[in-house]
């Protein structure tokens, strides 16, 4: 088994907006889905949810206020799952709740130990 990255991204602007109802609704699906990898034995490790403030940091040294509240995808946090391969881990993404709402994504990325 192969360990991948799943960064989750939505429109921060567009979570401000929901009623709490509607909030623990969507933390519903949440759990349900997180049950379903446990079930396929394909959930690694806990993620974290992230806060729409941080810092920016380029290579010439600059650091800038970032990530910006007005891009319509900021990443919203991330969990580790197990797959065999790439194609079953992004199988497995394809259920994730965050797909529903508009302006969302999933990144799927191989974690590797080593570069060779």
């Amino acid at each position: 088994m192969k360990e991948y990255l799943l960064i989750f991204r939505a429109d921060f602007l567009d979570i401000a907006t929901v009623s709490s109802e509607e909030m623990q609704e969507r933390n519903n699906r949440w759990i349900d889905w997180i049950e379903e990898l446990i079930d396929k034995n394909a959930f690694a490790e806990d993620g974290n949810h992230l806060t729409s403030e941080g810092k920016v940091l380029n290579c010439n040294g600059q650091i800038t206020d970032g990530p910006f509240r007005e891009i319509k995808e900021s990443v919203l946090g991330y969990i580790i799952i197990n797959a065999s391969s790439f194609d079953e881990a992004v199988e497995l993404t394809k259920e994730c709740p965050i797909l529903a709402g508009e302006n969302t994504s999933v990144e799927v990325r191989e974690i590797i130990e080593t570069w060779d």
